[in-house]
């Protein structure tokens, strides 16, 4: 109210005075300098306590929105404190490896407008779907809504790289279900947000390990799957087992042993490049890596390893 009782003080009248006081007596009917003044000032502010009540509830109207915009910015604050908060629980449960916990705490949050919850409620819908005990019912449901999920974050944010990253990988699962023409059509997409995802952030070794995945999977392409692809596109995508592990090293320069199928996949690709000594060595890796999920536990690098001892 101190900002009301400043406008009062500055009212032209006050309690007390007459109006047009302060105006020089005997000038009412006057024609020198004085009477067109007097005049012209009733025409502008009308009836004088009409004026000054006018005037005090646009002071309270500006204490009143002053009052709107310090509560508006303590909601904003308290909700991105929320949200921050709810970051935390998740990565937390993510890093424990409570995968249905962290999709259960995510869920309720569906409707959120942030990005950074998004593509991790995403990345959890993905994660219920691969595990072991998921019907596969429940499974198709859950990769189409991770894909939701996804692009959502994306729209909120173009500049995270996880959106990117995260958006690609659910377009790829997606690809499962609509057939080889879609499948190749989304490689291109799914080339194009891995990528991205590098270069807005180099240092993430999970966007690198996928981009290695997309090289593979071209470069071991089945040849029935290569002559639909060339029946469809003019270029149909390709790659080389070379640049796949390009990209496997690189990973692993990025964060040594961060993901155990980085290790296997190092392997299988140097099997494919007839290198059996250090495809042996990042088997072996992958064999003994500390399993954190389902997907660590890595059985097909132990029977890779078997079948090396077997043929020697």
């Amino acid at each position: 109210m101190a900002l009301a009782a400043r406008l009062w003080r500055l009212l032209p009248f006050r309690r007390g005075a007459a109006p047009g006081s302060r105006l020089p007596a005997g000038t009412s009917g006057s024609r020198g300098h004085c009477g067109p003044c007097r005049f012209r000032g009733f025409e502008v502010m009308g009836n004088p306590g009409t004026f000054k009540r006018g005037l005090l509830l646009s002071a309270l109207s500006y204490l009143g929105f002053e009052t709107y915009q310090v509560i508006s910015q303590a909601a904003v604050v308290h909700a991105t404190a929320k949200v921050e908060e709810i970051l935390e629980q998740a990565d937390y449960l993510y890093e424990s490896g409570e995968t249905e916990k962290l999709y259960q705490l995510l869920t309720q949050y569906k409707e959120s407008e942030d990005a950074e919850l998004l593509w991790r409620l995403a990345r959890a819908s993905r994660d219920v779907a691969q595990l072991s005990r998921t019907s596969e019912e429940e499974k198709k449901l859950l990769v189409y809504e991770a894909l939701e999920y996804a692009k959502r974050a994306l729209e909120k944010n173009e500049s995270s790289f996880a959106s990117h990253k995260w958006y690609a990988i659910c377009l790829s699962d997606v690809g499962d279900y609509e057939g080889i023409k879609a499948k190749i059509a989304n490689a291109y997409i799914i080339k194009e947000h891995f990528e991205k995802a590098i270069e807005l952030n180099p240092k993430d070794a999970t966007s690198i390990h996928l981009m290695g995945i997309w090289c593979y999977t071209f470069a071991e392409m089945p040849w029935y799957q290569r002559r639909i692809a060339k029946m469809l596109f003019a270029t149909p995508p390709s790659s080389t087992y070379e640049k796949a592990l390009g990209y496997f090293h690189r990973a692993e320069q990025v964060d040594p042993n961060f993901y155990s199928k980085n290790l296997l996949l190092l392997g299988k690709t140097y099997l494919k490049l007839h290198n059996k000594k250090l495809a042996a060595f990042w088997l072996m890796k992958a064999k003994d890596y500390p399993a954190h999920t389902e997907e660590d536990k890595q059985t097909e690098a132990a029977q890779l390893l078997t079948s090396f001892s077997e043929k020697n």
